[in-house]
């Protein structure tokens, strides 16, 4: 059975959308390739987004019947929920206010361990042949072998007509 573990962080100072974007980036891939494309991403939410692929990383690392390979672990799901949103106000000309909105998000990767494969193996009809060489001609059919293989209806003749 392969393992699956998650991390959650929550309240992160950033909406559910900007950081959904980050997170379509690297769900699927395994986790050497999805920490080194949040190193690289320009987006402030991805250092979050590491922190918190990192830490599901050691959950799954401490938990019983893990292989001991973090390279058959890859990013199985992760998504941004919303949290709460803070409301403020902003002085406006006029005597008027302006509402701000900071959202904040719930950020949860889970990784799971890639099954291992055991292929039994495959038998080989015939060997290929090699890059760039013909290939055999095919026996032609003779006689009544190739009645069968005739069309039944008569070749249609070519017309000098546009509809024919």
């Amino acid at each position: 059975m392969a393992v699956q573990a998650h991390a959650t962080a929550k309240y992160v100072r950033t909406s559910a959308q900007k950081a959904g974007l980050v997170l379509d980036l690297i769900r699927g891939h395994d986790v050497n390739a999805a920490l080194a494309t949040l190193r690289f991403a320009r987006k402030g939410v991805a250092r979050d987004i590491e922190k918190v692929l990192r830490s599901a990383i050691a959950n799954a690392s401490h938990k019983d019947g893990f292989g001991g390979d973090v390279e058959r672990l890859f990013v199985n799901a992760c998504y941004a929920n919303q949290g709460p949103s803070q409301k403020r106000i902003r002085p406006a000309p006029m005597g008027r206010a302006f509402r701000i909105v900071k959202r904040t998000a719930h950020l949860t990767v889970q990784v799971s361990e890639r099954p291992v494969h055991v292929s039994a193996p495959v038998e080989t009809a015939a060997p290929k042949r090699p890059r760039g060489a013909k290939p055999k001609p095919k026996p032609k059919a003779s006689g009544k072998a190739a009645a069968k293989l005739a069309p039944a209806t008569p070749s249609r003749k070519p017309t000098n007509s546009t509809f024919g």
